[in-house]
């Protein structure tokens, strides 16, 4: 089970990830809002471990913009706030589970494993916008009723631009989603997926925004 750790303290995020590792889970740990985010777009995890007072982007903040773009990857705070209102704000906002420091290693990975087990049902099996679907358990597209062969690669990029549809995301998120860590990255390869994107579906699905990246059009549906 892969798990995404958000905390800025190192030694517990150390500790935390460290501990979580020797129970089995594959773990990735972020300091920062920002990365975190980044991460999640490259990245799909079966958990979340949330702090809340990170540097940048608070951690309430991710956690409201995670949802708004439908994002619902299992999110457990962690916070340092012990009363009730405070827990049920954090629920409303799309937590799905808290703990409240200092908590045990061993009671987090159960929590997590029954976060997992819950949402196991939900993935999103299906994306769609407008005449493009995409099965996610099978890698299949289809645009206008009709099968598409992609590539891997051109299967990532086109799997992260929907799941962060209303987005523009960098060449360097894109990356991010397509490549590992060290693996040598061609200097115009993700122009290269976008262009044959754009010839297998349609020119102007995927829209370039000057000096930033690239989204799904808005007008392409």
């Amino acid at each position: 089970m892969r798990t995404l750790i958000v905390e800025d303290d190192p030694t517990l995020g150390a500790s935390t990830a460290h501990g979580l590792e020797l129970e089995g889970f594959a773990v990735d740990w972020r300091t920062d809002g920002a990365s975190a985010d980044a991460a999640l777009i490259a990245q799909k995890y079966d958990t979340i471990v949330l702090d809340l007072g990170l540097p940048g982007i608070p951690g309430e903040s991710l956690l409201r913009s995670w949802r708004e773009r439908s994002d619902y990857t299992p999110v457990l705070v962690l916070t340092a706030r012990g009363f009730v209102l405070d827990r049920v704000r954090l629920l409303n906002l799309g937590a799905d589970d808290y703990l409240v420091k200092p908590f045990d290693l061993l009671e987090l990975g159960a929590r997590l494993r029954a976060l997992a087990r819950r949402h196991g049902g939900k993935t999103e099996a299906m994306l769609e916008y407008g005449s493009l679907l995409l099965s996610r358990s099978d890698h299949v597209a289809m645009w206008k009723g009709g099968r598409v062969e992609l590539t891997k690669r051109e299967y990532r990029i086109l799997d992260t631009l929907l799941r962060n549809r209303g987005r523009v995301l960098t060449r360097k998120q894109l990356e991010e989603a397509l490549y590992g860590w060290g693996e040598e990255i061609e200097s115009n390869a993700i122009e290269v997926h976008v262009h044959n994107l754009r010839r297998k579906l349609a020119r102007d699905l995927i829209e370039t925004v000057r000096g930033t990246g690239y989204r799904l059009s808005p007008h392409a549906q």
